[in-house]
Parts: structure tokens; sequence; C-alpha cells
């Protein structure tokens, strides 16, 4: 939790500031359940930030996933370019661009045939800052994403590479990433301030994809006969 100290953590979760100190350090191989529970709890930590702190304390006990390439089924494929007053982007577990409609892509101000990494995108695109109206809120949640993720594939050597560039070449990656967040977001609502059609103002859903190594549907919309959903649809036409 932001603002205390060791020894104040330590006393919240019931153990000595030396044991908590030797936990910080790595230098305790049998943390039990109950002071996992303990500190978590001192912390104020949330379920994806308590699963976090999980897999950095019982490493033998993460299903370790195999960092193989990343294909995406042809029923994604289509459930994606079949929305048509939304727009729906598919990501990787390195939040590669696998797919999407053509209004996913247009909202990102990309055309289908060009799917960069989406991280790398946000970080190093300049025109990025001035789509995303909370661009550091996004940015911050993208860093706490990579670090989640990078946990649960720790052998996937592109991953790495990814984190390892964006480190060397954002100072704002840098600085999220050092202040250790994560995050698995589920959903969120979206403001853009798109060079072609304006102000919009979307509700966005994200669907993680079982058996399929971390992939992700986002659905971008906006509620019937709004201003945002007119938008869209103007997005649309211009981009058809």
């Amino acid at each position: 939790m932001p603002g205390l100290r060791r020894d104040e953590v330590a006393r919240l979760a019931g153990v000595s500031v030396n044991y908590y100190t030797r936990i910080e350090q790595g230098e305790h191989h049998h943390l039990s359940g109950s002071v996992m529970e303990a500190i978590a709890g001192a912390l104020r930590l949330n379920d994806i930030e308590r699963l976090h702190l999980q897999r950095l304390a019982w490493p033998a006990q993460v299903v370790r996933h195999r960092a193989g390439p990343e294909r995406v089924r042809d029923s994604v494929i289509a459930l994606a370019e079949s929305a048509t007053q939304q727009a729906v982007y598919i990501v990787g577990r390195r939040t590669d661009m696998l797919g999407g409609n053509r209004l996913g892509f247009a909202l990102l101000g990309l055309s289908p045939d060009r799917r960069p990494n989406l991280a790398r995108h946000i970080f190093l695109e300049p025109a990025m800052r001035d789509l995303i109206v909370d661009w550091n809120y996004w940015a911050r949640h993208v860093a706490g994403y990579l670090r989640m993720t990078s946990v649960e594939y720790p052998d996937d050597l592109l991953m790495a590479e990814l984190i390892s560039e964006l480190g060397l070449k954002s100072p704002e990656f840098e600085e999220f990433w050092n202040t250790q967040p994560v995050a698995d977001c589920t959903h969120a609502v979206r403001e853009f301030k798109h060079p072609l059609v304006g102000h919009l103002t979307l509700s966005e859903e994200i669907v993680r994809l079982p058996d399929s190594s971390g992939q992700h549907i986002i659905f971008n919309g906006a509620a019937p006969g709004s201003e945002s959903a007119e938008r869209l649809k103007l997005l649309d036409s211009l981009v058809s």
C-alpha cells in the first residue's frame, strides 16, 4: 500500500519486521497461505494483485504456459469481423494486434494491413497521445498488464525483448514499470479524440479467450442513438 513503511506492513500483517524483510528480499521460500493473505490484506491488494503476489511467492505452483506462436481461431476472426456497430480488435498475450474488424483498426488510426504491437504503438507512436484522451491511465494499465503477463509466461523471450525495448525507448514506460503495477482490465470507459470524427466516449469490454494462450478480444461501442454511436457509424463509412 503506497505510503506504508516496512514496519507498518509487518505490524498490520502480524509478522516481525525481520520476517517481512526476508519475504521482500525473496529469502523466505516457504510462505504459508495465512501469512500471504495477511500481507495481501495489509497492503489492501485487489484480486489481480493478490494473484500476482501468489505467482511471485510460489513460482513452483505457477502454471507455466508455453510461449508458442499465436494463431487466432477462424471462428474468433469471424466474430470480430461480423460486428457492425462496435469497434473490435484481437490482441495476443504480448499485445500484438492479431485481427479485428475495419472499425476496430480505424478507431486506433490503423489500416487492417498494419498490425503493430499495441503496447509499442501506445508508448512510442506520438499520435496515440493525441488520440487517447486519458493516455496516462491507459499506458499505465498496459505496463501493468505486461508485468502480470510476464510472470505467467516467464519463458517468452519476445515478451522480454518487448519490455526491454519499451524500457529503453519510453521514459514513461520505465516509470510505470518501476512502480510495479499489475492490471488485468475486463471493462472500462474509453475516451478518444479521433482526427476524423471528433470526441468518442465508448464502453469497452475485454474478453479473455479460453484455450488461446492469453489472447483477448476487445469490444468498443456506445449506446444506440448516442452521439458517440453516430460518430462510430460515420467513422465506419469514412473507412469503408
